[in-house]
Protein backbone atom coordinates (compact mmCIF):
# COMPACT_ATOMS: atom_id res chain seq x y z
CA UNK A 1 0.00 0.00 0.00
CA UNK A 2 1.27 3.68 -0.95
CA UNK A 3 2.19 5.71 1.90
CA UNK A 4 -0.38 8.50 1.13
CA UNK A 5 -2.79 5.68 0.59
CA UNK A 6 -2.02 4.55 4.37
CA UNK A 7 -2.28 7.81 5.97
CA UNK A 8 -5.59 8.14 4.20
CA UNK A 9 -6.66 5.00 5.75
CA UNK A 10 -5.30 6.01 9.23
CA UNK A 11 -7.61 9.11 9.13
CA UNK A 12 -10.38 7.08 7.81
CA UNK A 13 -9.86 4.41 10.80
CA UNK A 14 -9.26 7.17 13.61
CA UNK A 15 -12.75 8.61 12.71
CA UNK A 16 -14.00 4.88 13.13
CA UNK A 17 -15.85 5.01 10.27
CA UNK A 18 -15.95 5.21 6.91
CA UNK A 19 -17.87 6.43 3.20
CA UNK A 20 -20.87 3.50 2.70
CA UNK A 21 -21.40 4.78 -1.17
CA UNK A 22 -22.24 8.06 -2.99
CA UNK A 23 -20.95 10.88 -1.19
CA UNK A 24 -22.19 10.80 1.54
CA UNK A 25 -20.72 9.82 5.22
CA UNK A 26 -22.17 7.34 6.96
CA UNK A 27 -23.75 8.59 9.98
CA UNK A 28 -22.97 8.22 13.28
CA UNK A 29 -24.17 5.20 15.77
CA UNK A 30 -25.37 5.73 18.99
CA UNK A 31 -25.13 3.63 21.81
CA UNK A 32 -26.92 0.01 20.71
CA UNK A 33 -29.02 1.67 18.17
CA UNK A 34 -28.85 0.35 14.43
CA UNK A 35 -27.52 2.58 11.70
CA UNK A 36 -30.59 3.75 9.24
CA UNK A 37 -31.25 1.40 7.20
CA UNK A 38 -31.74 3.67 4.08
CA UNK A 39 -28.01 4.90 4.36
CA UNK A 40 -26.43 1.77 4.13
CA UNK A 41 -29.02 0.23 1.00
CA UNK A 42 -30.31 0.94 -2.14
CA UNK A 43 -26.92 3.21 -3.12
CA UNK A 44 -24.12 2.16 -5.25
CA UNK A 45 -23.86 -1.81 -3.65
CA UNK A 46 -25.32 -4.53 -3.26
CA UNK A 47 -25.17 -7.30 -0.16
CA UNK A 48 -25.50 -11.16 -0.89
CA UNK A 49 -28.71 -12.53 0.86
CA UNK A 50 -30.80 -8.83 0.75
CA UNK A 51 -33.05 -8.51 -1.74
CA UNK A 52 -33.32 -5.56 -3.37
CA UNK A 53 -37.04 -4.38 -2.38
CA UNK A 54 -35.70 -5.43 1.78
CA UNK A 55 -36.06 -1.98 3.38
CA UNK A 56 -35.15 -3.42 6.55
CA UNK A 57 -32.86 -6.45 6.03
CA UNK A 58 -31.42 -6.30 9.67
CA UNK A 59 -34.49 -6.75 12.08
CA UNK A 60 -33.13 -9.78 12.88
CA UNK A 61 -29.75 -8.68 13.84
CA UNK A 62 -29.44 -7.34 17.28
CA UNK A 63 -26.01 -6.92 17.75
CA UNK A 64 -26.40 -8.35 21.49
CA UNK A 65 -22.88 -8.49 22.66
CA UNK A 66 -23.39 -11.51 25.91
CA UNK A 67 -20.53 -11.16 28.62
CA UNK A 68 -18.21 -13.46 27.70
CA UNK A 69 -15.67 -13.34 31.33
CA UNK A 70 -12.78 -12.57 29.13
CA UNK A 71 -10.81 -9.49 27.39
CA UNK A 72 -10.46 -9.46 23.86
CA UNK A 73 -7.68 -10.95 22.36
CA UNK A 74 -8.89 -9.72 18.73
CA UNK A 75 -11.61 -7.16 18.52
CA UNK A 76 -13.35 -6.06 15.13
CA UNK A 77 -15.06 -2.59 14.58
CA UNK A 78 -17.78 -1.57 12.38
CA UNK A 79 -15.55 -3.16 9.64
CA UNK A 80 -16.75 -2.91 5.95
CA UNK A 81 -15.37 -4.98 2.79
CA UNK A 82 -16.68 -4.68 -0.73
CA UNK A 83 -15.46 -6.16 -4.09
CA UNK A 84 -16.44 -4.02 -6.75
CA UNK A 85 -20.23 -3.31 -6.50
CA UNK A 86 -20.57 -6.65 -3.51
CA UNK A 87 -20.41 -5.33 -0.18
CA UNK A 88 -19.38 -8.98 1.81
CA UNK A 89 -18.63 -7.32 5.46
CA UNK A 90 -21.14 -4.57 6.58
CA UNK A 91 -20.57 -2.95 9.75
CA UNK A 92 -19.63 -6.39 11.64
CA UNK A 93 -18.44 -5.78 15.41
CA UNK A 94 -17.12 -8.44 17.43
CA UNK A 95 -14.86 -9.56 20.13
CA UNK A 96 -12.50 -12.54 20.65
CA UNK A 97 -12.25 -13.29 23.68
CA UNK A 98 -8.83 -14.12 24.91
CA UNK A 99 -8.21 -17.86 26.49
CA UNK A 100 -11.32 -18.86 24.81
CA UNK A 101 -12.02 -20.90 21.29
CA UNK A 102 -14.22 -18.97 19.77
CA UNK A 103 -16.88 -19.77 16.37
CA UNK A 104 -18.19 -17.60 13.66
CA UNK A 105 -20.57 -19.67 12.46
CA UNK A 106 -23.00 -18.81 9.29
CA UNK A 107 -24.34 -19.46 6.03
CA UNK A 108 -21.96 -19.95 2.90
CA UNK A 109 -21.19 -17.26 1.41
CA UNK A 110 -21.66 -14.75 4.29
CA UNK A 111 -18.00 -13.15 4.31
CA UNK A 112 -16.64 -15.31 7.15
CA UNK A 113 -12.94 -16.60 5.65
CA UNK A 114 -13.09 -12.63 4.28
CA UNK A 115 -13.53 -12.00 8.27
CA UNK A 116 -10.52 -13.90 8.97
CA UNK A 117 -7.97 -12.60 6.41
CA UNK A 118 -8.87 -9.26 8.13
CA UNK A 119 -7.56 -10.47 10.97
CA UNK A 120 -4.42 -11.36 9.72
CA UNK A 121 -3.76 -8.13 7.64
CA UNK A 122 -3.81 -10.26 3.95
CA UNK A 123 -6.76 -7.64 3.54
CA UNK A 124 -7.13 -4.21 4.38
CA UNK A 125 -11.16 -2.88 5.28
CA UNK A 126 -12.41 -0.01 3.47
CA UNK A 127 -13.69 0.91 6.57
CA UNK A 128 -13.36 0.14 10.06
CA UNK A 129 -10.70 -1.15 12.39
CA UNK A 130 -8.87 -4.97 13.64
CA UNK A 131 -7.41 -4.54 16.93
CA UNK A 132 -5.04 -7.41 18.06
CA UNK A 133 -3.98 -6.92 21.46
CA UNK A 134 -4.72 -3.22 21.17
CA UNK A 135 -2.88 -2.52 17.87
CA UNK A 136 -4.88 -1.44 14.53
CA UNK A 137 -3.84 -4.25 11.95
CA UNK A 138 -4.58 -1.93 9.17
CA UNK A 139 -2.15 1.55 10.45
CA UNK A 140 0.76 -1.45 10.19
CA UNK A 141 3.52 -1.06 8.01
CA UNK A 142 4.40 -4.04 6.21
CA UNK A 143 7.37 -4.55 8.31
CA UNK A 144 4.90 -4.54 11.56
CA UNK A 145 2.75 -6.70 9.78
CA UNK A 146 5.19 -9.38 9.42
CA UNK A 147 6.05 -9.40 13.46
CA UNK A 148 2.73 -9.17 14.53
CA UNK A 149 1.33 -12.51 12.26
CA UNK A 150 4.17 -14.36 13.99
CA UNK A 151 1.33 -14.28 16.95
CA UNK A 152 -1.18 -16.39 14.38
CA UNK A 153 -1.12 -20.11 13.22
CA UNK A 154 -3.37 -20.40 10.61
CA UNK A 155 -4.97 -23.95 9.60
CA UNK A 156 -6.60 -23.42 6.18
CA UNK A 157 -9.62 -26.04 4.66
CA UNK A 158 -7.42 -28.23 2.86
CA UNK A 159 -3.98 -28.38 5.10
CA UNK A 160 -2.33 -26.12 2.56
CA UNK A 161 0.70 -28.34 2.80
CA UNK A 162 3.64 -27.55 0.02
CA UNK A 163 3.16 -31.09 -2.07
CA UNK A 164 7.03 -31.70 -2.33
CA UNK A 165 8.00 -31.78 1.24
CA UNK A 166 7.40 -34.63 3.64
CA UNK A 167 5.40 -33.82 6.10
CA UNK A 168 8.34 -33.29 8.57
CA UNK A 169 9.59 -30.55 6.47
CA UNK A 170 6.14 -28.94 6.12
CA UNK A 171 6.16 -28.47 9.79
CA UNK A 172 9.27 -27.31 10.32
CA UNK A 173 8.82 -24.64 7.57
CA UNK A 174 7.65 -21.65 9.69
CA UNK A 175 10.45 -22.44 12.00
CA UNK A 176 12.76 -22.77 9.33
CA UNK A 177 11.62 -19.48 8.47
CA UNK A 178 11.27 -17.25 10.85
CA UNK A 179 13.42 -18.24 13.31
CA UNK A 180 17.13 -18.42 14.23
CA UNK A 181 16.65 -22.36 15.67
CA UNK A 182 19.52 -25.31 14.62
CA UNK A 183 17.97 -28.27 13.19
CA UNK A 184 18.74 -30.19 16.38
CA UNK A 185 15.81 -27.77 18.07
CA UNK A 186 13.93 -27.65 15.32
CA UNK A 187 13.55 -31.48 15.17
CA UNK A 188 12.61 -31.30 19.44
CA UNK A 189 9.63 -28.98 18.03
CA UNK A 190 8.85 -30.59 15.22
CA UNK A 191 8.40 -34.25 16.69
CA UNK A 192 6.70 -32.60 19.56
CA UNK A 193 3.81 -31.00 17.64
CA UNK A 194 3.78 -34.26 15.29
CA UNK A 195 3.11 -36.72 18.46
CA UNK A 196 0.67 -33.93 19.62
CA UNK A 197 -1.35 -34.75 16.44
CA UNK A 198 -1.02 -37.91 16.37
CA UNK A 199 1.34 -38.03 13.19
CA UNK A 200 4.40 -39.35 14.76
CA UNK A 201 4.69 -42.44 12.58
CA UNK A 202 4.09 -40.62 9.45
CA UNK A 203 6.96 -37.64 9.48
CA UNK A 204 8.63 -38.48 6.38
CA UNK A 205 5.31 -39.49 4.23
CA UNK A 206 4.44 -36.95 1.43
CA UNK A 207 0.78 -35.09 1.25
CA UNK A 208 0.14 -37.08 -1.01
CA UNK A 209 0.18 -40.73 0.97
CA UNK A 210 -2.25 -38.84 3.85
CA UNK A 211 -5.75 -38.73 3.91
CA UNK A 212 -7.86 -35.88 4.49
CA UNK A 213 -8.06 -35.90 8.42
CA UNK A 214 -4.11 -36.17 8.43
CA UNK A 215 -3.46 -33.56 6.03
CA UNK A 216 -5.84 -31.47 8.39
CA UNK A 217 -3.61 -32.49 11.82
CA UNK A 218 -0.27 -32.12 9.81
CA UNK A 219 -1.89 -28.34 9.25
CA UNK A 220 -2.67 -27.70 12.31
CA UNK A 221 0.63 -29.34 13.84
CA UNK A 222 2.50 -26.37 11.77
CA UNK A 223 0.31 -24.08 13.08
CA UNK A 224 1.48 -24.69 16.56
CA UNK A 225 4.81 -24.82 15.76
CA UNK A 226 5.99 -21.03 16.39
CA UNK A 227 3.67 -21.11 20.10
CA UNK A 228 1.23 -18.68 18.52
CA UNK A 229 -1.31 -16.86 21.14
CA UNK A 230 -3.87 -16.92 18.23
CA UNK A 231 -4.91 -19.61 15.90
CA UNK A 232 -7.71 -19.63 13.12
CA UNK A 233 -9.23 -22.61 11.64
CA UNK A 234 -10.98 -21.88 8.29
CA UNK A 235 -13.55 -24.55 8.10
CA UNK A 236 -11.41 -27.36 9.52
CA UNK A 237 -14.43 -30.17 9.21
CA UNK A 238 -14.86 -29.26 5.65
CA UNK A 239 -14.34 -33.07 3.44
CA UNK A 240 -14.39 -34.76 6.55
CA UNK A 241 -16.54 -37.66 7.47
CA UNK A 242 -18.56 -37.00 11.33
CA UNK A 243 -16.31 -39.39 12.81
CA UNK A 244 -13.06 -37.95 11.76
CA UNK A 245 -14.45 -34.73 12.53
CA UNK A 246 -15.26 -35.37 16.42
CA UNK A 247 -11.47 -36.87 16.31
CA UNK A 248 -10.77 -33.33 15.17
CA UNK A 249 -12.84 -30.99 17.51
CA UNK A 250 -11.59 -33.43 20.16
CA UNK A 251 -8.19 -32.56 19.31
CA UNK A 252 -8.12 -28.99 19.05
CA UNK A 253 -10.02 -28.92 22.48
CA UNK A 254 -7.08 -31.21 24.48
CA UNK A 255 -4.51 -28.85 22.32
CA UNK A 256 -6.12 -25.78 23.44
CA UNK A 257 -6.61 -27.40 27.29
CA UNK A 258 -3.05 -27.15 27.12
CA UNK A 259 -1.30 -24.52 25.54
CA UNK A 260 -4.20 -21.80 25.96
CA UNK A 261 -4.52 -18.64 23.61
CA UNK A 262 -7.51 -17.44 21.59
CA UNK A 263 -8.69 -19.96 18.92
CA UNK A 264 -11.17 -18.86 15.93
CA UNK A 265 -12.89 -21.62 14.34
CA UNK A 266 -15.03 -20.30 10.99
CA UNK A 267 -17.19 -22.97 9.49
CA UNK A 268 -21.09 -23.61 9.49
CA UNK A 269 -21.11 -27.06 10.97
CA UNK A 270 -23.58 -27.56 13.59
CA UNK A 271 -21.67 -30.47 15.03
CA UNK A 272 -18.76 -28.61 15.47
CA UNK A 273 -20.70 -25.74 17.05
CA UNK A 274 -21.91 -27.71 19.37
CA UNK A 275 -18.81 -29.44 21.07
CA UNK A 276 -16.16 -27.60 20.55
CA UNK A 277 -16.20 -23.44 20.91
CA UNK A 278 -17.15 -21.47 23.79
CA UNK A 279 -18.16 -18.22 22.63
CA UNK A 280 -19.95 -18.24 19.19
CA UNK A 281 -20.80 -15.21 17.07
CA UNK A 282 -23.48 -15.81 14.53
CA UNK A 283 -22.69 -14.47 10.97
CA UNK A 284 -25.26 -13.08 8.33
CA UNK A 285 -25.51 -11.16 5.49
CA UNK A 286 -22.49 -8.98 6.39
CA UNK A 287 -23.05 -8.47 10.11
CA UNK A 288 -23.45 -10.23 13.28
CA UNK A 289 -26.72 -11.33 14.29
CA UNK A 290 -25.82 -12.06 18.44
CA UNK A 291 -22.77 -13.47 20.19
CA UNK A 292 -22.00 -15.03 23.45
CA UNK A 293 -21.10 -18.09 25.34
CA UNK A 294 -22.39 -20.92 23.20
CA UNK A 295 -24.69 -22.37 25.83
CA UNK A 296 -26.74 -18.82 25.81
CA UNK A 297 -26.75 -18.51 22.26
CA UNK A 298 -28.05 -21.97 21.31
CA UNK A 299 -30.52 -21.30 23.65
CA UNK A 300 -31.73 -17.48 21.99
CA UNK A 301 -35.12 -16.88 20.92
CA UNK A 302 -33.98 -14.54 17.93
CA UNK A 303 -35.77 -15.94 14.81
CA UNK A 304 -32.70 -16.18 12.84
CA UNK A 305 -30.29 -17.59 15.61
CA UNK A 306 -33.00 -20.24 16.34
CA UNK A 307 -33.72 -21.16 12.66
CA UNK A 308 -30.00 -21.66 11.70
CA UNK A 309 -28.59 -23.66 14.87
CA UNK A 310 -31.61 -26.39 14.99
CA UNK A 311 -31.28 -26.39 11.18
CA UNK A 312 -34.96 -25.67 10.91
CA UNK A 313 -37.34 -25.27 7.88
CA UNK A 314 -39.43 -22.24 8.76
CA UNK A 315 -37.63 -18.74 9.32
CA UNK A 316 -36.19 -15.81 8.30
CA UNK A 317 -33.23 -18.11 6.03
CA UNK A 318 -34.52 -19.73 2.93
CA UNK A 319 -33.30 -21.09 -0.24
CA UNK A 320 -33.17 -17.68 -2.15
Amino acid sequence: MAAADRLRLKGLLGRRRGRVGGDRPAPERSGADPRPEEEVLHRDFEIPGVEPWDDDPYRFHTGRKLDHGSEDTVEIIDLVKQFGRTRILNGVDLGLPDGQISMVLGPSGTGKSVLVKHIVGLLMPDSGDVLVDGESIPGMTDEELFEVRKKFGLLFQDGALFGSMSVYDNVAFPLRQHTDKGEEEIGEVVNRRLKEVGLSGDAYKMPSELSGGMRKRAGFARALVLDPAIVMFDEPDSGLDPVRTALLCELMREIHAENGGCYLIISHDLATARRVPDFLAVLWSGRIVESGPREQIFASDNPFVSQFLSAGLEGPLSMD
